[in-house]
């Protein structure tokens, strides 16, 4: 069995030391090395790696945001790395298959790998693993407040307060932010549990709304309604999902 996996760390010594031990396990296939966690994110949405060694401490975006930012579906199997142990029990509340304390040796590192066999050779097991990560994130907060969008050779992190609203784009969502538009990879359905439903609600199966944009609801032809927003953008309200809509307005109003 081939263990497809991803190497990340903002330390360029640390990520050739890992992938030198990791050579040293024929089994294993290291498709990339990531200097930073908006590399790791794009990375891992993109070649859906089976096993991640993600180092916990990065600048602008640790480990921790990493796995909150993954496109639901995509989440791979995670080993913690870091020189201080301080986040062991964030990590394994995280579901996080291995904590390994850097600098670790080729003997820990074959206890990892040989986790990861077994959880692999198991789809059952791994699948429940993940649905326990994903339902563990994110940490310290309750829904998601930030995403990483690449815009030509640039990697932006946008917060989601900034985004006017969502539109599902094939295999993607489209974000509308102040009349830029931006891709992740995700599904309106997954990127709407992320989201704080007091701020964001979903009015059509292809649309998610920041309330804070809403400048009016309105009639729209053949008795459905329309949202128009405040840079006069106007999206439909499906059926289904107009009494969510209506529960939070009452909610507001009274």
């Amino acid at each position: 069995m081939t263990v497809r996996t991803l190497i990340v760390d903002d330390e360029e010594w640390s990520r050739r030391r890992v992938a030198a031990l990791l050579r040293l396990f024929p089994e294993v296939e290291v498709v990339r090395e990531c200097a930073s966690g908006a590399e790791a994110v794009d990375a891992i949405n993109e070649l859906a790696p089976d096993l991640v060694f993600l180092d916990v401490q990065m600048p602008d975006f640790d480990g921790f945001d990493v796995l909150q930012s993954v496109a639901s579906g995509r989440m791979p199997l995670i080993v913690f790395t870091t020189a201080y142990d301080e986040y062991a029990v964030r990590a394994f509340e995280a579901h996080a298959l291995d904590y390994l304390l850097k600098p670790f040796d080729e003997d820990r590192l074959g206890m990892a790998l040989a986790r990861a066999r077994q959880e692999l050779a198991k789809p059952h097991v791994v699948t429940e693993r993940l649905a326990a990560l994903s339902r563990s994130l994110p940490r310290d907060h309750k829904y998601l407040r930030r995403l990483v969008v690449k815009s030509g050779s640039r990697v932006l992190f946008l917060p989601v307060s900034d985004v006017d609203w969502f539109e599902a784009a094939g295999n993607y969502v489209a974000l509308h932010v102040g009349g830029q538009e931006h891709l992740i990879r995700d599904t309106v359905a997954a990127l709407e549990r992320k989201l704080d439903p007091d701020q964001f609600v979903r009015v059509h199966r292809s649309t998610i709304v920041n309330l804070d944009r809403v400048r009016e609801l309105s009639p729209w032809a053949g008795g459905d309604q329309a949202l128009t927003l405040k840079d006069s953008t106007s999206l439909r309200v499906g059926r289904a999902f107009r009494s969510r809509l209506e529960r939070f307005l009452r909610n507001t109003v009274g």
